[in-house]
């Protein structure tokens, strides 16, 4: 009998491999959608994680096992250029043979214009079109052209090391746009990857499911503290802001890149003042002196948020769970 097993094993475990070599070698930018791709790839195969969790993806210097992941990569998913720049030729020089898509740019999904001024004042008008209109993406490479001449603005100092382009890059943070990322994933794998495209497709449905179901837990969450008054320590919260109808009154910094000028802090403290904001959020990886001196003279708490949820551990369950810490976050605070 163990004789007749030995051939059959070992068959199963050829089987197997070469099942588990068909699988595309796949490469993801930042935690969050890494979450979002492991999630459709469950029970069939694990992305590899480009940037490291908690790094900020604005800038980055790959790691050699970060660059061979993307040297061997059938498939790349990324945001897109307005959050990793650096990335692009990163992908062009490692991954020119991969099939790339970019997130920001899939159908379903919602793409914001930047907001810039601590107050979110200054774009409000004009940029409007932009929103949800992808129409426009041929003259998208103008818009960046264009937008590099902010840095010879005097109000614009904050941008310098941290360039948006025309669009805010934060997309991830609207569940709407998780769950339009989670069929796009499914169907670049699908197509690379026809064998399991079942799998795909069902645990991106399931992903969606869940998603909505969240929405509905954060709406919870949210509906006491409705109306309340906050500041967010960098601007990468339009998209959670939006989705859940809960506005903040302003942002410390336009950038996680650089430090805000006193004039902007200035700003800040009078927004603080005349709204009677009840709460800051500072950011894991910022200066707690900064959230302080904001604070200096006012009762408003503190509180944190992370985008990238740095503490999280990377996988399918770490994109609902930053979600809900945002919200529970917040909450919290206010």
């Amino acid at each position: 009998m163990s004789r007749n097993l030995a051939p059959l094993s070992l068959a199963a475990s050829l089987l197997a491999g070469t099942a588990l070599a068909d699988v595309p070698n796949v490469a993801v930018d930042i935690t969050p959608v890494h979450s979002l791709v492991s999630r459709v790839m469950e029970g069939v195969g694990e992305p590899s994680l480009i940037v490291a969790s908690g790094a900020s993806p604005h800038e980055y210097n790959l790691r050699p096992s970060e660059a061979k992941a993307l040297q061997n990569a059938d498939l790349v998913f990324w945001v897109g250029h307005d959050l990793t720049p650096w990335l692009e030729d990163a992908i062009d020089t490692l991954a020119s043979d991969a099939t790339v898509v970019e997130l920001i740019e899939a159908d379903g999904a919602t793409e914001l214009p930047s907001r810039e001024g601590a107050l979110f004042e200054a774009h409000q008008h004009g940029d409007e079109h932009e929103g949800d209109d992808h129409d426009d993406h041929a003259g998208h490479d103008d818009d960046h052209a264009e937008h590099d001449d902010h840095a010879d603005h005097d109000d614009h100092d904050d941008h310098a090391g941290h360039d948006h382009g025309g669009h805010d890059p934060h997309a991830w943070l609207s569940p709407d746009n998780g769950a339009a990322w989670l069929n796009a994933i499914a169907a670049a794998l699908s197509a690379a990857d026809p064998d399991n495209a079942g799998a795909y497709y069902a645990n991106a449905a399931a992903g969606r499911a869940e998603l909505s179901d969240l929405r509905t837990e954060i709406n919870g969450i949210l509906e006491p503290v409705r109306g309340g008054n906050f500041i967010v320590f960098h601007d990468a919260y339009q998209y959670f802001e939006a989705a859940f109808d809960f506005p903040a009154s302003g942002a410390i910094s336009v950038s996680d890149a650089t430090d805000p000028s006193p004039a902007r802090i200035a700003e800040i403290q009078a927004r603080v003042a005349d709204q009677n904001v009840s709460c800051i959020m500072s950011e894991p990886q910022f200066n707690p002196g900064i959230v302080a001196s904001v604070m200096d003279g006012s009762d408003a708490r503190s509180g944190v948020m992370d985008p990238l949820g740095s503490s999280l551990t990377p996988g399918a369950a770490l994109y609902p769970q930053l979600l809900r810490d945002l919200a529970t976050s917040l909450a919290d605070c206010l």
